[in-house]
């Protein structure tokens, strides 16, 4: 297996204030790796690192085997950002222009093709949102428009599907079919980094885990991880483990 995304002593400061310290970890073709911490614990600082969104202050990024700087293939990767359930208010556009924008890296300044909108089509089709192809984005429900932006990482044919905190505001029934199908993705060997709050959640779908609250607690299988005390270091005393078996 070859890493997709690779962290090497990676430190970030905002300002005087270290965010991440010396951090250190693989992300392997196919994985699907649990990213966890408590608030502030630089859990997204962590991930726009591993993205190339942000540079970090010491340390390494690799992205696909190359350093993060030289990367160009953002066709590969596919972010959710933290509440884009919410963020679709002010975008005056439709569900299937939303999907149709994953296929732009590979299109530049050229139209879309007939293969173009056969993939954006069976994207939406295997996130069960075709039916509401030209609905404003802005008109749909909090899973409606997460589904939609998914659809769009499909359309791309990303290798890496990175999503922090993506069920924020999302209903319980939503939710688990959300998960159901990030369930699919990862067995058709799709990547996926989760940032998600509830850890009986990650705990119950990702088959690694990584705590982190500035420096790496852990960063292993989700077995030795629930065996651990990582979790109590990390959180304190109030962290606790509650499965939802899906």
């Amino acid at each position: 297996m070859s890493a997709v995304a690779a962290a090497r002593n990676v430190t970030f400061r905002y300002g005087d204030t270290v965010a991440i310290e010396d951090v250190s970890l693989e992300v392997e073709a196919g994985e699907f790796l649990g990213l966890i911490g408590p608030n502030g614990s630089g859990k997204t600082t962590l991930l726009h690192l591993l993205l190339g969104l942000k540079e970090p202050d010491s340390g390494s990024i690799e992205l696909f085997g190359e350093p993060v700087a030289d990367f160009e293939d953002g066709g590969r990767i596919g972010y959710v950002a933290q509440q884009a359930t919410q963020q679709g208010s002010t975008m005056p556009v439709t569900v299937e222009e939303v999907v149709e924008m994953g296929r732009y890296p590979h299109r530049g300044a050229s139209r879309l093709t007939d293969e173009d909108r056969e993939i954006v089509r069976d994207a939406m089709a295997r996130v069960d949102v075709d039916d509401l192809r030209n609905r404003r984005i802005n008109a749909l429900s909090g899973g409606q428009r997460q589904r939609a932006y998914i659809a769009r990482a499909l359309a791309s044919k990303a290798d890496l599907l990175a999503l922090d905190e993506p069920t924020v505001g999302v209903d319980a029934e939503s939710r688990d079919r959300f998960y159901g199908l990030l369930d699919e993705l990862n067995d058709d060997g799709i990547a996926i980094i989760l940032i998600e709050h509830d850890i009986g959640v990650v705990t119950d779908r990702a088959e690694r885990i990584a705590c982190v609250n500035r420096e790496l607690y852990h960063h292993g299988d989700t077995e030795s991880f629930v065996e651990s005390d990582a979790l109590e270091r990390a959180y304190g005393a109030t962290g606790t483990v509650v499965h939802h078996h899906h």
